[in-house]
């Protein structure tokens, strides 16, 4: 008889930092019963991904099983761990466990999307557990950058699992719950077969720093402020929302948040408890009223993000709203990787208008909200896990995660995306891959990576794009009325011809010499056409641009 298995699967967040997506599963190969946990976004780059409006874990394996789901666990409240809810929870249809802050902010979602609201269920902390099949999840909590963030403790017959989320050692955070370690060596009391843990910030030898040592640097910082001083940070730090919010009472300002997230964050908090005695804010459309040495703004956007409040100030007026020399602007964040250009697009229009814009470049003004290497080597020493998993990372910080637990005398294994670990057993095997892709919210719908419809979008994007129009005979003649239209393209050649006019002269000499037989084939008069307009692009231009051809034939009535 074939041993059951306990089967460990990342969709989405191990190979890479956002779009979380694991799965876990338990019974006989082929026959598990599958828990989800986190179900996350990744948010898209003009570069690669252009007119992209979110990027999701490609779930087609688990939608092909989800007979087999028992339940979705979300971490916390962060969007590459919750964000997917809204567009994927239909093609699930499981029932979704949070704590109650980040439940508040999923049926938001929910509600959003027109969906039931009731299928998240609030759940309470470690010790508690929630039976999912033959799992039992508890949901053990952590420090983090956004309130009542959450590791999970799995129980399954093959032994415990202990999923990390993500976590910072943090015994102040201002608001949340702060790193409980006797709570962690309760957990761990029975024994931990696997420890699947947070790579993010694996590369960092420091101590990792509490998010209370922030406020002490902020109030200063504002006091000393001349004109308006404004302040982005993640709308889901909702420690640092208040003590900025702090900062600016206490230098005798108005608060005003600026941006959906940032207004939907702290209500949330505020509802749940999490946020008391909040500085009364007011509107943005009466912060316009209000002389900018009295006022502070805390907006959304630190990572250069267009749409966002910070993008559209640095663009000019936002809600009656413009920034003028002297006054001071603040990003109180840390820029992600890829966002480096956006951030200092921002940066850079700020200054053209005067703007003073102060970083965290010092250290001063914020810290992270993930486990740097002494923290995950003290997690490591509370937990004793006989495997270490890294995820949420990089393939480079996944590598480096698994050679720490190696040289801590555990052993470390490495599974990016798609790789499909069984954990039952003296060892962990590699038992399967999976095909793991993204799938691209577009406007309303939902594309798969591999639709071709993002490829010839950035195709059109890099090389310009033709569109021919020909018509063809009942004879299969093709008439002499061929027309070109550019778009993307120089109209001038480097000689200072019309390049369509070009084209079109080309096209009436080729195709005035074919036969009817290719005439009559739109397949192959396409492919010719294709083939010329490219030949005269390269040669005007050094473009090979995408070509649409257009034919149409005419009837004899």
């Amino acid at each position: 008889m074939a041993r059951d298995r306990l089967i460990y699967l990342p969709l989405g967040g191990a190979g890479e930092i956002g779009m979380n997506a694991y799965v876990y599963g338990f019974g006989p190969e082929g026959k598990e019963r599958l828990i989800l946990v986190d179900l996350g976004i990744a948010f898209p780059d003009m570069d690669s991904t252009p007119g992209v409006d979110v990027i999701l874990p490609d779930i087609s394996w688990l939608r092909e099983r989800a007979e087999r789901l028992e339940a979705i666990f979300i971490t916390h409240g962060h969007e590459d761990h919750l964000g997917g809810v809204g567009h994927l929870l239909p093609f699930l249809d499981a029932p979704v466990h949070a704590r109650r802050f980040t439940a508040n902010l999923a049926r938001r979602k929910l509600t959003e999307k027109g969906q039931n609201p009731d299928a998240i269920r609030i759940a309470k902390p470690f010790p508690e557990m929630i039976a999912a099949g033959p799992f039992q999840v508890g949901f053990l909590p952590v420090s983090h950058s956004i309130p009542e963030s959450s590791a999970l403790v799995i129980d399954t017959p093959a032994g415990r699992v202990i999923h990390s989320g993500d976590f910072k050692i943090d015994r102040s955070p201002v608001v949340g719950e702060p790193f409980d370690a006797d709570l962690w060596a309760e957990a761990a009391k029975p024994g931990v077969r696997a420890l699947v843990c947070d790579s993010t910030n694996v590369f960092s030898k420091h101590e990792g720093r509490s998010e209370a040592e922030v406020a002490p640097n902020l109030k200063p910082l504002v006091a000393s402020a001349k004109g308006m001083f404004v302040a982005t940070t993640f709308a889901s730090n909702v420690a640092r929302l208040q003590s900025l919010a702090e900062a600016g009472k206490a230098a005798g300002r108005s608060i005003c948040l600026m941006g959906r997230a940032m207004r939907r964050m702290t209500e949330a908090a505020v509802e749940e408890g999490l946020l008391k005695d909040f500085p009364r804010t007011v509107s943005p459309e009466d912060a316009a009223s209000i002389p900018r040495e009295n006022l502070m703004l805390i907006v959304t956007g630190s990572q250069g993000e267009r749409r966002a409040a910070s993008a559209q100030l640095a663009r000019g007026k936002y809600f009656g709203i413009e920034l003028a020399e002297g006054d001071t602007f603040l990003f109180s964040s840390k820029t992600i990787p890829g966002n480096e250009k956006d951030v200092a697009r921002v940066m850079n229009d700020f200054s053209e208008m005067g703007v003073d814009v102060v970083t965290d470049d010092d250290g001063l003004y914020h810290v992270s909200g993930h486990a740097n290497r002494p923290d995950l080597e003290i997690v490591q020493g509370i937990v004793d896990p006989q495997i270490v998993i890294p995820m949420h990372g990089e393939h480079r910080h996944l590598r480096e995660h698994a050679k720490l637990a190696d040289r801590l005398g555990r052993l470390g294994v490495v599974a990016p995306n798609g790789t499909m670990l069984d954990l039952a057993g003296n060892q962990p095997r590699v038992v399967d891959h999976v095909e793991t892709g993204r799938t691209y919210l577009d406007g309303s719908i939902l594309v798969g990576q591999f639709d071709g419809v993002i490829r010839d979008r950035v195709r059109i994007a890099l090389n310009g794009h033709v569109v021919v129009a020909v018509m063809v005979d009942d004879d299969d003649e093709v008439l002499e009325d061929t027309w070109v239209d550019l778009r993307g393209l120089p109209e001038l050649t480097r000689s200072g011809q019309a390049l369509a006019s070009l084209m079109e002269e080309h096209l009436a000499m080729q195709l005035g010499r074919i036969d009817t037989r290719t005439a009559g084939d739109d397949e192959k008069l396409e492919d010719m056409i294709t083939k010329g307009i490219r030949k005269v692009a390269q040669d005007e231009i050094g473009k090979r641009p995408e070509v649409t051809v257009l034919i149409t034939r005419l009837t004899a009535e």
